[in-house]
């Protein structure tokens, strides 16, 4: 096992950590995350299918040294503070050096975790929440600040700089106990705490792009009215 990877499973925590990506969910739609955690639904799309392309290189681990900066491929990441892990697509390591085949760092002076997104270049708050959440775990790993990072779009193919401000911190952070606050206050299991209560839909043009669209069914459950009659008519006759 190497270093990075006694990192990553090392937390001491005996409560299992909420996947970074949920963040990038919650920003995009609160019910969308809580479908995926409360719920556990996981469904494919044409955007999710693109996705996996666009990741095919970053998720495979290994790295490179490009004009003196060390370019790691799906680093494992995690934050015991928070609660987190995952990966990162890209973390370019400026002024380290693979000390050895064990992936040990000798002289590191900064890292900066890249995202890899489809579309053109344009800030959204889900990604660059998701990218601060990376640079919080690389901070609490290794000990040094990671003052910013880049998202990098894959249709335009240009990368958009994110500095991780003292607003974003807070606002990253925040999102991370609104999620373990869907399980009841609890991110280990539901079946420990209350019975989690999924946020209401909220019907937006957004949905028609979201692989969880004929689990949610916005345009029914964004109207309680509409769900309570549905019910009676399924349940009551």
């Amino acid at each position: 096992m190497t270093q990075i990877e006694s990192m990553a499973s090392a937390t001491g925590s005996p409560s299992e950590p909420l996947p970074l990506s949920l963040l990038n969910d919650y920003f995009y739609c609160p019910r969308r995350a809580a479908l995926k955690l409360v719920e556990g639904w996981r469904e494919a799309n044409e955007h999710t299918a693109r996705g996996d392309i666009v990741h095919e290189h970053t998720d495979l681990r290994g790295y490179e040294v490009k004009a003196g900066v060390t370019v790691l491929r799906a680093l494992p990441v995690f934050s015991e503070r928070l609660g987190l892990n995952g990966k990162c697509d890209i973390v370019e390591a400026e002024g380290a050096l693979i000390a050895d085949i064990n992936s040990r760092f000798s002289n590191l002076q900064s890292l900066r975790p890249v995202e890899f997104k489809l579309g053109k270049r344009r800030q959204w708050v889900n990604d660059d929440a998701q990218l601060c959440a990376q640079a919080l775990c690389l901070e609490e790993m290794f000990g040094v600040a990671v003052p910013r990072g880049a998202v990098f779009h894959a249709d335009s193919k240009r990368r958009r700089e994110v500095e991780f401000t003292a607003e974003l911190r807070v606002l990253t952070e925040g999102a991370v106990g609104d999620l373990r606050a869907l399980l009841g206050g609890s991110h280990v299991s539901n079946l420990e705490c209350e019975t989690p209560t999924l946020p209401p839909a909220e019907f937006k043009p957004a949905c028609a792009k979201c692989s969880l669209y004929e689990i949610c069914l916005p345009q029914v459950t964004s109207q309680p009215a509409r769900v309570e009659r549905a019910r009676r008519t399924l349940f009551e006759i």
